[in-house]
């Protein structure tokens, strides 16, 4: 756990386990980290990515204005949603949609994401542990080597575990405060 924090710290980029599928992540607040992202998974730049906060407390910092109830309604979730807010703060354009757009998810059931989040004490990058248009990784044998050579470090954790998981769910929240399913 130390030697990742010490490493996203730094600026570096590391290939860990989120609380979804295998991801590639970087200090949301380093610029330059984000674009090394971009590179290592061959993406355009204009395609956003999904920022993981451990709580209420530190999303606050970065989206303005949080709907009503939002907290109540991350404890009900039945599994991680990603949501995107319309009113990002303190985070560089690198993370920031075209439209304006911020994609972030609260991590509640991974006991190492939350940690590794929380001691970072910043918003992580979260994104598919792939090149750009290729399946996402559902284990770590599924991460080709030319991702785990790219990317500056990889966390030793849960690389044996052969249960498949999914990518989030992503919802809009709609400036009426209605919910649009981006992604089931």
């Amino acid at each position: 756990m130390q030697a990742a924090e010490e490493e996203v710290l730094l600026g570096n980029v590391v290939l860990y386990p989120t609380d979804t599928v295998w991801g590639i992540g970087c200090d949301a607040e380093s610029a330059d980290a984000v674009r090394k992202i971009f590179k290592i998974k061959e993406r355009e730049e204009s395609k956003a990515m999904i920022l993981l906060v451990a709580d209420q407390e530190m999303l606050q910092r970065y989206v303005k204005d949080l709907p009503e109830g939002f907290e109540e309604m991350v404890k009900q979730q039945e599994r991680p949603t990603t949501y995107v807010f319309s009113s990002p703060q303190n985070l560089p354009k690198e993370v920031i949609a075209e439209d304006g757009t911020v994609a972030i998810r609260v991590v509640q059931n991974d006991e190492f994401c939350h940690r590794l989040i929380r001691q970072v004490g910043r918003p992580i990058v979260s994104t598919s542990a792939n090149i750009s248009g290729q399946p996402s990784p559902k284990t770590f044998a599924d991460v080709s080597d030319t991702i785990k050579k790219r990317v500056d470090f990889v966390v030793n954790w849960r690389q044996d575990d052969d249960m498949a998981s999914k990518p989030s769910r992503i919802v809009k929240i709609e400036a009426d405060g209605k919910l649009t399913v981006l992604r089931e």
